[in-house]
């Protein structure tokens, strides 16, 4: 371990690295802070545009997007109670109390130190764990790959909304999708219909910059929400700057809350939304005589976000670990790492040792400048947050034209992105989630590549993979996860509810 890490350092500290780095916290921020966009979303549009860059500067600034994100959510959550992600909700109920008794910097300054801890909380476990679970690699063939992607595909269970059954028809329908092409062992062509263009299959990246980012403009342009203009960020006294009194009484608070959301974020199908409601009704639970939650306590900003930024870079565990995305943004991230050549799963850390030591250590940089950046640039993010909503749908149109154009040079990628992007859009209208889709585009031909070497290996017998144990393990994982989060789910919705009408309606999005 201490060779690789050796390896990776020259390769991580380069000037191109640092910039990258930073430009992602800074997009990330951004699109955090906006209510209506999100780190998923500038993630997948600046994909294309990561093609030319090594791998390391590339999956570094995507990932920092995702990192910084997070606090975004919270600036507009302090500012005009609107929370800029759905992780940020539980933010909203000291930050913008704090912010009308004229303590807005304080305020902010409380939800960036929060979220840099937790985040580097995050990003510590992912340092330390992930190369720990990877070491099972060894272990693993054929048959245990198949049934390692066969339970990635039972997260399909955590982002199908009320039903199972739609969740089921749109993975379905994204592996369909990966079948489209030259079948690589049989060499036979596969609902190409005749199109020399689709021969190749259906790129990825189109599909889901239609899925992720056209379905989200059409819903944007159609919407009728009326959007807050936000308020400006005055120039504070000397009493509204946070203590180093203040930071040390929250200490405890944050420590606790970021676990919560380290541990939260490592289970595949959960998230910072979750982990932030459970931290905020634990500080609020344990709270002492004299703090007043709701009405602009420290703790109740201290708690969500370190609990929110505490699952960020643990949500990447399962997911290069095991191949599995817990997530939405997990997928995304899944599809940047293919894109760049890295196959994520227990053989990453093996395979490609330097380069993912370079990435975890970087996620740790990451906190820091976020911090740095948070702290000195946190004006001009406020500034951002009035540009019109008209001005940015147009201009994220563009760059997704422009980067479904880059992969081959071609208008049938910019077509194909179009039209899953109407696809998408649709589907959200008869509440079938679209996130099944890449998880089936990206998990499907794995599992159906080594379901065929499994049978071939076996003599055509299924029995292969009752009798390896860790096969067997994961086979059963997967029922017992769908049934898991099913109930999760269940009881996350209840959960949601109660504190909604416990707290306020204000929190929804």
């Amino acid at each position: 371990m201490k060779e690789i890490i050796v390896q990776a350092l020259p390769q991580l500290f380069t000037l191109e690295n640092f910039v990258f780095v930073n430009l992602g916290i800074f997009i990330g921020i951004i699109f955090g802070s906006i209510p209506g966009l999100n780190g998923n979303l500038a993630i997948t549009v600046l994909i294309p545009f990561t093609f030319k860059l090594g791998s390391i500067p590339a999956l570094l600034m995507l990932t920092a997007i995702f990192f910084g994100s997070n606090f975004g959510g919270s600036i507009t959550a302090i500012l005009i109670n609107t929370p800029g992600t759905n992780a940020a909700a539980a933010t909203l109920l000291d930050g913008y109390p704090l912010s009308k008794k004229g303590k807005t910097r304080k305020a902010l300054d409380m939800a960036l130190a929060a979220s840099t801890f937790g985040g580097l909380v995050s990003a510590l476990c992912l340092l330390f764990f992930a190369p720990q679970i990877s070491k099972i690699a060894i272990y693993f063939g054929a048959p245990e790959y198949f049934a390692l992607a066969v339970f990635g595909l039972s997260v399909i269970a955590s982002v199908s909304g009320s039903s199972i059954l739609k969740g089921v028809i749109s993975g379905a329908f994204g592996v369909l999708i990966a079948t489209v092409g030259i079948d690589a062992v049989s060499g036979v062509t596969r609902f190409t219909f005749g199109s020399l263009q689709m021969y190749n299959g259906i790129k990825m990246l189109a599909v889901l910059l239609g899925v992720y980012a056209i379905a989200q403009m059409i819903s944007r342009v159609n919407g009728t929400e009326e959007e807050d203009s936000g308020t400006e960020l005055k120039k504070a006294d000397p009493s509204d700057r946070l203590t180093f009194k203040e930071i040390k009484s929250t200490i405890p608070t944050m420590l606790k809350s970021s676990a919560i959301g380290a541990f939260i974020g490592a289970i595949p199908g959960t998230g910072g939304a979750i982990a932030s409601y459970i931290a905020y009704n634990e500080a609020k639970r344990c709270a002492k005589p004299g703090e007043k939650f709701g009405e602009g306590e420290l703790k109740g900003i201290a708690a969500p976000e370190s609990a929110n930024n505490g699952a960020t870079a643990a949500t990447l565990i399962p997911l290069l670990t095991l191949g599995i995305p817990g997530d939405a943004v997990a997928a995304t991230l899944l599809g940047a790492f293919t894109m760049h050549g890295l196959v994520v799963g227990p053989k990453l850390f093996s395979s490609s040792g330097p380069v993912v030591y370079a990435i975890l250590i970087g996620c740790v940089i990451s906190q820091i400048v976020m911090f740095l950046q948070g702290k000195y640039l946190l004006p001009v993010f406020v500034k951002i947050t009035h540009i019109p909503q008209e001005l940015l749908t147009a201009l994220l149109v563009v760059i997704c034209c422009t980067g479904a154009f880059s992969l081959a040079n071609s208008s049938f990628d910019v077509r194909v992105m179009l039209i899953f992007g109407g696809i998408a859009y649709f589907m959200q209208k008869v509440e079938l989630p679209p996130v099944p889709i890449i998880l089936g585009i990206v998990l499907g031909p794995i599992a159906e590549a080594n379901l065929r070497n499994s049978l071939v290996l076996s003599g055509g017998s299924w029995t292969i993979f009752f009798k390896r144990p860790i096969c067997l393990a994961f086979i059963i994982l997967t029922f017992v996860l769908i049934w898991l989060l099913k109930k999760n789910d269940k009881k996350q919705r209840k959960m949601e509810a109660e504190f909604f009408e416990k707290y306020g309606e204000n929190t929804e999005r």
